[in-house]
Parts: C-alpha cells; sequence; structure tokens
C-alpha cells in the first residue's frame, strides 16, 4: 500500500491506483477516471437488482457448472450484502458510462469479490467466479427489469392504489355537492364534485391496468444470453434457473425471454413501461393543475376549495399561501415527460447485437417510477385527503350561471334559450329570473328545469 492512502490494483490494461479503503478494483477505478460526467451514480434499486442476480447466478452455477460451493455461497452472500445496501457507497460508477453498462458489472463483481474472499479465506475473483456464465449484456438488461419491475410492484402500484383509493373516498363524500362544470376553462352545465373526482380516480386505475398489462413483458429476462445472445460460456440451463431464483427471492413471477436475441439487443419493454408511466404523469398533472384551479384565489380566482396551508407562500406577501403540491406534482409529471423522451431515444440505440444505453434507460426509467410514487402519495395524502369546499362561492357560481338555460332548450327551442342566456350574462342575473320574464314557463317548471343538482344527472329533462 502505498503512502498516500492509494493502493495498486491490476487488471489485463495494467497497474492503477485505488483508494486504500475501497473494495473495488482497477476496472472500476477506470470508470471512475473516465466518465467524471453527472456525479450521479447508479440508482439504489439497480444495485440492488445487480447484487440478487449476482447471488442468484453464484447458486445457479453451483448447482449446475460445477462452482465451488464455498465459493458460491461466500458470493452468494457477498451479493446479498450488496443487494440490501451495505455497500452502496463503492459503487461510484456515472450513470453515463460504457453504453452496456460493463463498468457498473464489473463494479459488482470487484465489490463482490472482494468481500467474499475476505469473509470466506477463499480467493475468490471477479469474472471466474462472480460473473461466472454472464456477460455484461445479458446482466444489465436483466438488472433493467429486475429492478424497473421490483420498484413498480413494490411502491409504483401500491401508491397509485392508495391515490385511487382515496379520491374514491373523497367522491363520495362530496357526492351531493354540485359545482358549475367547465369546458374550455368557460362555465358548461353543472356536475357534482363528487363525479369530478371520479373522473380523477379513474384515469388514476386506468394508469394501473396499463401498468399492470405491461409488466409480464418486463419479467421476461435476458440472463443466459451471454455476450451476443447465443449463450456462449453460460450452462443452457443458467437463465432459466436464475429467473426462477430471482422470482423466488422477489415473488415476482420472472422468467426467461422467450428469445433473448430480442432481450439483449432491444429495450422495447423498459420502452413500454416508460410509455406507460408517462402515461400516469399526463393523468397526474391534470389532477394537479384542476386542484390549482380550484383552489385559485382566494378572492380573485375560483376558490371553489381550499388545499391544506403547508408552508408560507411568499417571501414578500404576507399571508400568501400557494398550493405547493400541486405544483411539485406538475414539476414530477414534466420530469417523468422528459424521461420518457430519453428512455424513448436510447432504446433506438439497439445495434445488432446489443442496446449501447442501457445506463441511462435504467437511470431515468427507475427515477420515473420513484418520482411517481412519491408524487401520487404526496398529492393524495396532502392535497386530496385534506381539501376543504368553499359551498357558498359554488352555490353563486351556479346561480348566475347562464349555461343552465341549455336545460331549457326542449321547451322553448335553442335561439330563444340563447338570447335568455345572453340576457343573463349581461346583466349579472340568475337564469331563472330572466327566464321567467322572456318565457311563457311557469314558475314550478322553471324550478324543475333549472335545479342544478337535477341536472348532474343527465338525461332528457323530466
Amino acid at each position: 500500500m502505498s503512502q498516500d492512502g492509494y493502493r495498486t490494483e491490476r487488471d489485463s490494461m495494467g497497474e492503477l491506483q485505488v483508494p486504500a479503503d475501497a473494495l473495488y478494483g482497477a476496472q472500476t477505478q477506470r470508470a471512475v477516471e473516465n466518465f467524471p460526467v453527472s456525479g450521479k451514480p447508479m440508482p439504489r434499486a439497480f444495485i440492488q437488482a445487480l447484487g440478487l442476480i449476482k447471488a442468484a447466478c453464484a447458486r445457479a452455477n453451483r448447482d449446475l457448472a460445477g462452482l465451488d460451493p464455498a465459493i458460491a455461497e461466500a458470493v452468494a452472500d457477498a451479493a446479498e450484502a450488496v443487494s440490501r445496501g451495505d455497500y452502496d457507497a463503492h459503487f461510484p460508477v456515472d450513470v453515463f458510462q460504457t453504453g452496456s453498462g460493463t463498468s457498473s458489472n464489473m463494479n459488482a463483481n470487484e465489490v463482490i469479490a472482494r468481500l467474499a474472499s475476505e469473509r470466506s479465506g477463499c480467493a475468490v475473483h471477479p469474472n471466474d467466479h462472480v460473473n461466472m456464465g454472464q456477460s455484461s449484456n445479458d446482466v444489465i438488461p436483466t438488472a433493467i427489469h429486475v429492478s424497473a419491475a421490483m420498484e413498480a410492484h413494490d411502491r409504483l402500484l401500491p401508491a397509485l392504489r392508495r391515490l385511487a383509493d382515496g379520491i374514491d373516498r373523497r367522491s363520495e363524500e362530496l357526492a351531493e355537492v354540485t359545482t358549475t362544470g367547465r369546458t374550455h376553462l368557460m362555465d358548461a352545465m353543472p356536475v357534482t364534485l363528487g363525479q369530478e373526482l371520479s373522473g380523477w380516480a379513474a384515469q388514476v386505475r386506468s394508469g394501473v391496468e396499463r401498468i399492470e398489462a405491461t409488466l409480464p413483458r418486463v419479467h421476461a429476462l435476458a440472463q443466459g444470453g451471454t455476450a451476443v445472445g447465443t449463450g456462449i460460456n453460460a450452462h443452457p440451463e443458467l437463465g432459466e434457473r436464475v429467473a426462477t431464483l430471482l422470482a423466488q427471492a422477489t415473488g415476482i413471477p420472472f422468467a426467461p425471454a422467450a428469445n433473448r436475441f430480442e432481450a439483449l439487443s432491444s429495450q422495447d419493454s423498459a420502452v413500454e413501461l416508460s410509455g406507460q408511466l408517462r402515461s400516469v404523469a399526463v393523468a397526474l398533472m391534470k389532477i394537479a393543475n384542476d386542484l390549482r384551479w380550484m383552489n385559485s384565489g382566494p378572492l380573485a380566482g375560483l376558490g371553489e376549495i381550499a388545499l391544506p396551508a403547508l408552508q408560507p407562500g411568499s417571501s414578500i406577501m404576507p399571508g400568501k399561501v400557494n398550493p405547493v403540491v400541486p405544483e411539485s406534482v406538475a414539476m414530477v409529471s414534466a420530469q417523468v415527460m422528459g424521461n420518457d423522451t430519453t428512455v424513448s431515444v436510447a432504446g433506438q440505440s439497439g445495434n445488432f447485437q446489443l442496446n449501447v444505453m442501457l445506463p441511462v434507460i435504467a437511470a431515468n426509467l427507475l427515477e420515473s417510477i420513484a418520482l411517481l410514487s412519491n408524487a401520487a402519495t404526496i398529492l393524495g395524502r396532502d392535497a386530496i385527503g385534506g381539501f376543504t369546499v368553499n359551498e357558498d362561492n359554488l352555490r353563486a357560481a351556479l346561480d348566475r350561471n347562464p349555461i343552465l338555460v341549455t336545460a331549457l332548450n326542449a321547451a322553448i327551442g335553442y335561439e330563444r334559450g340563447a338570447e335568455v342566456a345572453k340576457r343573463a350574462y349581461q346583466q349579472g342575473r340568475p337564469v331563472i329570473e330572466v327566464a321567467r320574464e322572456m318565457t311563457d314557463l311557469g314558475e314550478e317548471e322553471l324550478q324543475r328545469l333549472l335545479d342544478p343538482r337535477s341536472l348532474t344527472r343527465g338525461g332528457l329533462p323530466e
């Protein structure tokens, strides 16, 4: 060991200095020096998946290919510690690295080999033992699928289901509260707040269904394809055995890809999943913006609801409170849409037998899942779950809504109705008052036809 806190390590390209306390070796150090790009290492979920894959490969190779049992178990134990996050500080490789993710694969191989050697007293080699029967070209695509599937199953889908359930609860509470409907941001026929929120809940549940429909393709794993899809240097049953072990470890029904050439050369399933995440982001932005409009004011806006006051809204205007959670969710949505563009472009970079933008696909896909999971949680908990309704404002707007005249179409016709609506709007008077003056309809019939609550039921006037 040198005097300046470094040690000398060697790989196939020669010697170089590595920090003395680093668990990784020469190939990781080369990547650290070659890619000082973003300062962002690969996501925690990706490292978790890498650890699970290495543990599964070690045990499968023990059973299928004769890997020494002591070495196999030492590798598996070390890999599981990596998966738990015990050694995240030793995974410094930047997201913007070699397109195959070889640097991250070797980072895992070197860390796991060192840990396994120290724990077992055996000489564990990062390539010969930890990477036995594997290539970065099948490990990294597998890690993308495993990490995305776990994050979707464990975090995103539960968060979206909780959000939809929370919206449904508020929808039921507000089922009888009538408000002015709006199309083109202009007054339209009445709806209930319950009906309005039911649309939000349906959007979120549709997002869940879209993700669930995509996940079976994400569960298909490239492992066993090795370098180009042929499975060179791997036992023919390795991919199937690894998928089984990963399924047992995670509770997710992983299986070998039907065609490993596709699994290595393309990332179509990741692109598909990213597209579904984009759809969820679009839905959350719509909901967030509806909340912002409904909350606007309190005097010069719509003022239909009051979101929970979470923090001061201005450094200069005392008493101002802003819709901070919907704003945060809208920014998350914008980020996810941008991430999807990156994943889509990266997905096109499958040149012959290998996609060469794998790390950035992993990083963007996992970031989108994490952001949407957190955004769905705070949107349900801190905005939808706690807003109050300003019913006086709702009633006042309904009384003055000239579009209520639509309910009189069958009795007085569209043209006469337009005249009533125009006068009501110009004079700032309720439609029913103007209709008394301009039509022959009796008071009882006007009250019946223009009752806002009955108009939310749709259909023809009774």
